[in-house]
């Protein structure tokens, strides 16, 4: 709607503005109560004070915003935020218009790959999207990862799916682990799960953070090259939504910490010792308190002390004969590598999470 550009009355103001009778045009200085500052007006712009004619609010259009259910809502100051921590639906019933809001911004992060069992690497964190405009969604501080394109929406459904974790890694020595954490989306945003670690197989799996190799080694190769980490950012996005997994020691040596949403993991050493640490993930306050999300599982080692998993919910990977950390739940955390000793398995990816933001009033 907007008011008529043509043979334009008192009434055509009231229609689209509201107010009560008798209409008087002091009403609608902008900055008011029924006409916000910066409405579009293409005769105005409409003045604040001092002079005021029907003529000014030609075509202008009163600001709408959006309004919509599902997940966990919470306000802060003229926005809402909506979290997701499993499978949902964000229903707009109001779609807002341009003079008032009709963008949302997201966050949307995967469920985290899993570590391995023996001195084994470490899993790569879920794949982390965020975007920002702090006209859509306010002040707040923002991950360095985030993008500026936000999302129209429409009165309509959009169906909200939260990724799981890669569950721990297997107990005894496998050429094959565990699948990789499960993708998050909502409204045509999609993250990848993470990589899960390698074992025996010649690379951690490819994911939104990769998952990291093994100090097992190849026994088929007594001095093979080390058994490398996958690649993040699988399939490719920009910004980026993971970095790549560490490479694991030689033959026998210790796991490389699994990606990070910010940082790759580190590389697995030679010989005994402590693992590598998980790649680091991103904080953002998107939910109004700050959380660190999407950080990769340490690396396992051998006769040596836990290594740490990256900040943002990266499980430890055990540097003794136990098994590696769970990534936290809803972080997208990756799975710690087991340490040497039998039954070391690795640690189970966290949960994803969908956090959606926008100006409602």
């Amino acid at each position: 709607m907007a008011v008529p550009s043509t043979n334009t009355k008192f009434t055509g103001i009231q229609t689209e503005f509201g107010g009560s009778n008798p209409i008087e045009l002091s009403e609608y200085y902008s900055g008011g109560p029924l006409v916000p500052s910066g409405t579009p007006a293409p005769n105005g712009p409409i003045p604040s004070s001092g002079q005021i004619s029907v003529g000014q609010f030609r075509g202008a259009v009163a600001a709408e915003f959006i309004a919509a259910t599902g997940g966990t809502i919470t306000t802060t100051g003229d926005f809402k935020i909506h979290k997701f921590t499993g499978p949902g639906t964000f229903a707009v019933t109001s779609a807002g218009n341009a003079a008032g809001n009709n963008k949302v911004d997201y966050l949307v992060v995967a469920g985290g790959g899993n570590g391995c069992f023996g001195h084994a690497g470490g899993g790569g964190a879920g794949g982390y999207r965020e975007s920002y405009a702090p006209a859509v969604s306010g002040p707040y501080s923002v991950s360095p990862l985030a993008t500026p394109a936000s999302v129209t929406v429409s009165a309509q459904s959009y169906p909200i799916s939260v990724g799981g974790g890669s569950p721990g890694g297997p107990t005894t020595p496998s050429n094959q682990g565990p699948p990789n954490g499960t993708p998050s989306s909502g409204m045509g945003i999609t993250s990848t799960g993470g990589g899960s670690a390698a074992q025996i197989t010649p690379s951690g799996r490819p994911g939104g953070s990769g998952g990291a190799g093994s100090g097992i080694g190849q026994p088929s190769y007594p001095v093979s090259p080390p058994i490398v980490g996958g690649n993040g950012n699988t399939p490719p996005v920009s910004p980026p939504q993971g970095s790549n997994g560490g490479n694991g020691g030689p033959f026998i040596g210790r796991g490389g910490g699994g990606g990070g949403a910010s940082q790759s993991g580190g590389n697995g050493g030679p010989g005994g010792g402590d693992g590598a640490s998980g790649g680091n993930g991103t904080s953002s306050t998107k939910s109004n308190s700050p959380t660190a999300y999407a950080g990769g599982g340490g690396g396992g080692g051998w006769g040596g002390s836990n290594s740490s998993g990256g900040s943002g919910g990266g499980g430890f990977g055990n540097g003794g004969n136990g098994s590696g950390g769970n990534g936290s739940a809803n972080t997208g955390g990756g799975g710690g590598g087991g340490g040497r000793g039998s039954g070391a398995g690795g640690g189970s990816g966290g949960s994803g999470i969908v956090i959606i933001r926008y100006k409602f009033q």
